[in-house]
């Protein structure tokens, strides 16, 4: 779809696997909020390993029960949308690292808006 083409901005925010907000996995209520406010999309990563602001080394172990993780939650979209996504997560967040980064998108291709 023409209207994602173009010069667009990615937000990139880093959190923990265990981050929640009331209850709730953070990671998961981003996304869910972004859709919410009509984001063209979000995609979450889990990372293998990671060193955070305060240089605690965080990595998968097979034998523990719980993973505290690294994890990336990428958005793009226009530069309008984000910021004010932004303002409305804000209040949310009490740990996280958040960047916005010039993207050019070439391509886009979905089957929902190829007819």
């Amino acid at each position: 779809m023409k209207r994602y083409l173009g010069h667009r901005k990615r937000l990139r925010i880093y959190i923990d696997s265990d981050d929640t907000f009331e209850g709730k996995a953070l990671w998961q209520l981003i996304v869910e909020d972004a859709k919410a406010y009509g984001l063209a999309g979000a995609t979450v990563y889990k990372a293998v390993a990671g060193i955070g602001a305060h240089s605690e080394f965080r990595s998968f172990n097979v034998w523990s029960l719980s993973q505290k993780l690294p994890v990336i939650i990428e958005i793009i979209d226009s530069e309008a949308k984000i910021r004010g996504f932004l303002a409305q997560l804000e209040p949310i967040l009490t740990q996280a690292l958040i960047t916005l980064e010039d993207v050019e998108v070439l391509l886009y291709k979905h089957p929902k808006f190829s007819q």
